[in-house]
């Protein structure tokens, strides 16, 4: 079984001064880092995930600005794999699932954000085509949310949505127990 480490979206325009600010982005991102040193220290495969949204009623991710730019924290080595994508679920209409049949890798480690968003749609979809997958949790971030008149805290968020992952989608951990 190969592993590989997916970090979905890391990118500016999440963090404080972006065009769509996450609930604790810059901590999800240094655990981020940590992990991503940690699959380079031990020659496994990394693949970065860029959100690109190029429509005119794009409010964030679009092409051309400084938002749409992987974060600095886990900016792409040579040889790490960069796939775009215009859709919530990594896989959609990308070469994500050929990147990852090529290199024989059957099992996802993932980071990212949005918990509620992408990191959801791809890790539900990578169950579905038979991939293990364990998300991070401290590596992810997710935004404060309203539903039905009320504020749904980003920590209430970003927990509803592990738990659902968890459920049966995934397993979900912090680094410190990740093995491997």
């Amino acid at each position: 079984m190969a592993r590989g480490l997916l970090i979905i979206d890391i990118q500016n325009d999440y963090f404080p001064g972006g065009a769509m600010p996450l609930v604790g982005p810059e901590d999800a991102s240094v655990v981020a880092a940590a992990l991503l040193e940690r699959f380079r220290e031990d020659g496994e495969p990394v693949i970065h995930i860029q959100h690109i949204w190029d429509d005119e009623a794009a409010t964030f991710m679009r092409p051309g600005t400084s938002g749409v730019q992987i974060h600095t924290s886990v900016t792409p080595a040579e040889g790490e794999s960069v796939i775009s994508k215009a859709y919530p679920n990594s896989f959609r209409e990308t070469s994500l699932e050929e990147t990852l049949k090529s290199r024989g890798i059957d099992e996802l480690v993932v980071a990212g954000m949005m918990t509620s968003m992408c990191v959801d749609a791809t890790v539900r979809a990578a169950n579905d085509l038979g991939y293990q997958v364990t998300v991070v949790a401290d590596a992810c971030a997710a935004p404060d949310l309203e539903f039905d008149g009320r504020l749904v805290p980003g920590s209430d968020v970003h927990a509803a949505f592990l738990a659902a992952l968890s459920d049966s989608y995934a397993t979900v951990l912090k680094l410190k127990d990740l093995a491997g």
